[in-house]
């Protein structure tokens, strides 16, 4: 097993007292761990999306259940190559159930799983303050390979948050966004697909640590615990499968358009410029294949527990 994969792991909760703390020790951290898993918890689905709808369907509905919504939690894990794990930080976020809008039985199974929100009104941390800080660290981390389950909700709220602006009108154009602003983006649920032994990756995260003999630590549906969990089944997978995990990056489960990350252009100093508050139309773009396509030509691994 990698270093810190079974390692007893803390999960530390930021509320507004100990924000600028830990953004800055998350920011310290991401130069020796550059693999970030996260999760995670937002306040809802206004529209759901049929299993057989179309990719144009699929994002007109994420698009509809985003763009109107904030987050409640972002939980994240950082690790190394080899999985070792540099610390994980679940951050929680003012939410007032007053004047924010939410799905109601969204937050009923929140509170059920241990979600405090008279805590998250009164010691949550402002969300303007969050995602500013936030896409500071983003656009300064420019190497980081961003892990996720079934993570097209995850990296739609996050998107908006660290961007500040709803999500692009097209599929397209939000893939390239994705692709500028993150990088590298793994999604495990879609890499599970080519794994003997994980039913086609129709599983959810705990099954396949269970089948996996991973541990979580702290409560399910709490965002710091999913990102380590995640970290750690993904850990998993590449060594008990031998997986090349280069095959899988820019595939999202769920939707057939692969994101690329883009080649930047230096500026006049000689240095990357990545314009995360304006449009990706000055990049050269790679065109991509389509992950159902990728997904036909792709292997199966075997299992080797």
């Amino acid at each position: 097993m990698a270093a810190g994969a079974g390692a007893a792991a803390k999960i530390t909760a930021v509320w507004r007292q100990n924000f600028q703390r830990e953004i800055f020790r998350l920011d310290a951290a991401l130069f020796r761990f550059p693999v970030v898993s996260f999760d995670t918890e937002f306040p809802g689905f206004f529209r759901n999306t049929p299993m057989d709808a179309t990719d144009l369907t699929r994002y007109e509905d994420l698009r509809h259940n985003v763009d109107p919504l904030r987050l409640i939690q972002f939980g994240i894990t950082v690790a190394d190559a080899s999985g070792k794990i540099g610390g994980t930080w679940e951050f929680n976020l003012r939410f007032d159930l007053s004047k924010d809008l939410f799905v109601s039985r969204s937050i009923q199974f929140l509170q059920d799983n241990g979600i405090d929100f008279d805590k998250l009104g009164r010691d949550g941390i402002d969300f303007d303050m969050f995602a500013q800080l936030l896409s500071r660290v983003v656009a300064k981390h420019r190497n980081l390979c961003w892990v996720t389950f079934h993570g097209l909700y995850d990296l739609s709220h996050t998107l908006r948050t660290v961007t500040n602006r709803p999500l692009p009108h097209s599929l397209a154009g939000f893939t390239s966004l994705l692709g500028i602003v993150f990088g590298d983006v793994v999604d495990i649920k879609y890499m599970a697909r080519f794994c003997q032994g994980l039913r086609g990756g129709e599983l959810g995260l705990a099954a396949i640590a269970k089948i996996l003999n991973v541990e979580r630590v702290g409560g399910a549906h709490q965002a710091g615990s999913d990102s380590l969990l995640t970290a750690r089944v993904y850990t998993k997978m590449r060594m008990v499968y031998k997986i090349d995990g280069t095959l899988c990056v820019g595939c999202l489960y769920g939707v057939s358009a692969r994101i690329c990350k883009p080649i930047a252009v230096p500026n006049t100093n000689g240095r990357c410029f990545i314009p995360y508050f304006s449009t990706p139309a000055p990049f050269q773009r790679c065109i991509p294949p389509l992950c159902s396509g990728f997904m036909q030509a792709a292997p199966t691994f075997s299992h080797v527990l």
